[in-house]
């Protein structure tokens, strides 16, 4: 890590950047390999949860349909869908991509943390002291966002596309590398789509953008997190509400923060009262 306040030279910065990935690149094959150990039991236990109707999602669902009095409406009773591998190296491949996809979700902090080591002594010490404390909140958003997918953008969507049909003759095979694909789609662009409040405070406190910016765009801002869903999601209308609502959701809070670093950028530093008493 370079010193704060020492000028490096061009070299010594790409020297350093090296050793960032190197450490970020030895952290996710570490966690990759690890996960690839275990990953016949993650498929069983993890990467096929959203298919078994005994899901924790679909049995809140259910639980809340009841609650509400809808009866069974909410219950999903079977996944109308079977999962086939049509070619020979199809398994092998998606094991490596699901060891890939969870080994680099559990990297991730480290990955981070390296990234800010590397940027923070190049910056200046108000720029410093406007992100400092946020890396923590990149790690907890990607984490959540993660979790969101796999929780409830995942099991929705696959309910959807199996309850689905044109025709009662139509049975349903899906493909493994489709299904595999679509759950790390959703397990990291969804991490991802939730740093939005974490850029929009870093663009406040910078003084890029204010709160007054981001009330104005609103309108903009909304169309523009609808293509982003349709983007990230299959394109079906569920998958792209579920995943717009906390999006929107993300933005009005990003006005919140944004105001709040306003606040405390564009304030004077008021005395203490003990020092207004002397």
């Amino acid at each position: 890590m370079a010193e704060q306040g020492k000028e490096m030279s061009f070299l010594e910065h790409l020297e350093e950047l090296r050793w960032v990935l190197v450490r970020s690149a030895a952290a996710v094959v570490t966690a990759t390999v690890g996960v690839y150990i275990f990953v016949q039991e993650i498929f069983q236990g993890f990467v096929m949860g959203p298919t078994k109707s005994g899901f924790i999602t679909y049995r809140i669902l259910c639980a809340v349909g009841k609650r509400l009095g809808m009866g069974d409406d909410f219950c999903v009773a079977d996944m109308n869908f079977d999962l086939i591998s049509n070619s020979p190296q199809q398994e092998f491949m998606m094991s490596f991509s699901i060891a890939f996809t969870f080994g680099l979700i559990i990297a991730s902090p480290i990955i981070i943390w390296q990234l800010w080591r590397f940027v923070a002594p190049g910056l200046k010490e108000k720029e410093r002291n406007a992100v400092s404390g946020i890396v923590v909140f990149v790690i907890l958003l990607f984490l959540l966002g993660a979790a969101f997918g796999y929780w409830v953008l995942a099991p929705m969507s696959f309910q959807f596309f199996s309850g689905y049909s044109l025709s009662p003759s139509i049975h349903k095979l899906w493909t493994l590398d489709s299904y595999v694909g679509i759950l790390n789609s959703f397990l990291l662009w969804t991490g991802v789509a939730f740093e939005l409040p974490i850029v929009m405070l870093l663009l406040a406190r910078i003084g890029i953008v204010g709160s007054a910016f981001l009330r104005q765009y609103r309108k903009h801002a909304f169309v523009v997190i609808l293509i982003v869903a349709a983007i990230i999601t299959p394109p079906d209308v569920v998958s792209q509400i579920l995943v717009s609502l906390p999006l929107l959701l993300l933005y009005e809070i990003s006005i919140l923060l944004a105001a709040r670093a306003e606040r405390l950028r564009l304030d004077p530093v008021r005395p203490t009262t003990s020092s207004a008493s002397r």
